[in-house]
């Protein structure tokens, strides 16, 4: 039992770092990427557009995938394997981008620049407190695409010590399920396997850290954050 403990830990524990780091790292790349693109003065932001938009209508597909994951990077039966490949969601690139274009004034910025801010320092003291809404949006929902992710545990993943909590769950389910119908336990020894009690335990370890943080999230969706911001 205690065994058994130690490993829900242990997958507990690598599932919230790779939430942690994943999601601010993501969200890092997300945003400069988004504001780049938000920008006419970026020369070369059609291309970059256009590359992004690419990486969501094709796929290279899962074996070239691997190749470049396990074997040019050198990343397999590593930590970093659950963070990596998930670090550029163009989906909320382009949400953030639309979100810069529509949200924020143009003369907040031109103002900013007049006064000798560099870009940097409006993104992140400009932009970022101005988007607040989205920057919340896009932050759960890639925090709830590492915490629920455990297709790469599977494709990546060999030591125990490394699986995070959604892989180890399934792990479990998984050998219910082959106890139930190899030993035949509801049948043939009277003893009834609680199936439906475990994957309600389930649900419940893996949901609940996100229902707790939900809240704080939800105060941030809200709309015309900026009104008022510039002065007719």
């Amino acid at each position: 039992m205690a065994q058994f403990k130690d490993k829900i830990l242990q997958a507990l524990f690598i599932s919230v770092f790779v939430t942690v780091v994943g999601t601010v790292t993501n969200v890092f790349i997300t945003i400069t990427y988004a504001y780049a693109l938000s920008r006419t003065t970026f020369k070369y932001r059609r291309f970059f557009t256009i590359f992004a938009l690419l990486s969501m209508l094709f796929n290279a597909g899962l074996v070239p995938g691997y190749i470049v994951v396990a074997r040019l990077l050198q990343l397999g039966d590593t930590v970093w394997v659950l963070i990596v490949p998930m670090l550029l969601s163009p989906f909320n690139i382009i949400l953030m981008r639309s979100f810069f274009k529509k949200t924020i004034p143009e003369a907040i910025l031109e103002s900013a620049r007049i006064d000798g801010a560099s870009e940097a320092r409006i993104v992140f003291q400009i932009c970022l407190p101005l988007s607040l809404p989205g920057i919340a949006t896009i932050t759960l929902l890639i925090a709830l695409g590492f915490w629920n992710d455990w297709f790469n545990a599977l494709l990546y993943i060999k030591s125990d010590n490394l699986y995070p909590l959604q892989y180890l769950l399934m792990q479990i389910q998984q050998n219910m399920d082959y106890i139930a119908k190899a030993v035949g336990l509801s049948g043939q020894l009277g003893v009834s396997l609680p199936k439906e009690t475990g994957r309600m335990a389930m649900v419940v370890v893996a949901t609940l850290p996100i229902a707790i943080l939900y809240p704080f999230f939800q105060r941030y969706f809200v709309k015309g954050l900026t009104i008022g911001g510039v002065k007719e």
